[in-house]
């Protein structure tokens, strides 16, 4: 977000942090229907982070997306392997959705013309197979702003706290008045209620059908017959949902069954 719009965020949180989720996440959507690109719907996770490096209010999304989508017919469209789409484009697209969203608000007054002409960052890379990325993004939804381990000082009424540079990734220092640490570190706080984890496309609730179904047809499913040790293999495959993809156990390479367990009835507590 350009640093003019950012000072309006940080006034308005609750509604304009929704319509960041809801503009970022129509505008990939939207230019991932283009058969250049996609030509499919995409299943996004974002995570809302507001912080920068030295507890800077930098509101963003974290987007975490398959490479592929599904078309009109049901079909399965993979992205090309280092390409998913034109971030120039989207940078584009994403600014015209908050605008014209923000522009049904009283806030659309606030904010200087020159953002809406000056160019927005948007960044898109791939991550392999994605555990990476969620590694990254897992302690920023359980965690605050900064962690204990990153405060190095506190003495003289100034805090010392240690973050890695943009670019270089070098470990540096930040020093700031106790009060100067605290109005930013608090300016990061999100509003009581509000979600900062999100799911899109394939990835909302409504579509979790269609997405169990989808896995199961990418899923690989190994025939293995059934073992000794198991006393009841036909009952066992009556309890095993259907709708569940096949998924192998790392430690002794059979398929994992999945069960539903009968709820345990407890009596009344004396």
């Amino acid at each position: 977000m350009p640093d003019a719009l950012r000072r309006v965020i940080r006034r308005h949180q609750k509604q304009c942090y929704q319509l960041l989720f809801q503009a970022s996440a129509q505008a990939t959507q939207q230019l991932a229907q283009d058969p250049r690109f996609v030509g499919g719907q995409l299943g996004l996770l974002g995570v809302l982070q507001t912080w920068g490096r030295t507890l800077n209010y930098h509101p963003h999304v974290h987007y975490l997306v398959p490479g592929g989508g599904v078309s009109l017919d049901g079909d399965w469209r993979p992205a090309r392997k280092t390409f998913l789409l034109l971030v120039k484009a989207l940078s584009r697209l994403f600014r015209a959705k908050f605008r014209d969203a923000l522009r049904q608000t009283p806030q659309f007054a606030e904010v200087p013309p020159q953002v809406w002409q000056q160019a927005w960052v948007v960044h898109c890379q791939p991550v392999g197979d994605g555990q990476a990325a969620l590694k990254y993004l897992a302690p920023y939804i359980f965690r605050g702003a900064l962690s204990n381990s990153r405060i190095m000082n506190v003495a003289d009424g100034r805090v010392t706290f240690r973050y890695r540079a943009t670019g270089s990734n070098k470990l540096k220092t930040c020093t700031l008045k106790a009060a100067e640490f605290i109005r930013r570190f608090l300016q990061h706080v999100l509003p009581k209620g509000f979600v900062k984890v999100r799911y899109y496309g394939l990835f909302s609730p409504a579509h979790r059908p269609q997405l169990a179904r989808l896995r199961q047809d990418l899923t690989p499913h190994a025939t293995l017959a059934p073992s000794a040790r198991d006393p009841e293999p036909a009952a066992q495959t009556q309890r095993t949902s259907p709708t569940v993809p096949c998924s192998l156990c790392p430690t002794c390479g059979r398929p994992l069954q999945c069960r539903t367990l009968p709820p345990v009835r407890r009596g009344r507590p004396p």
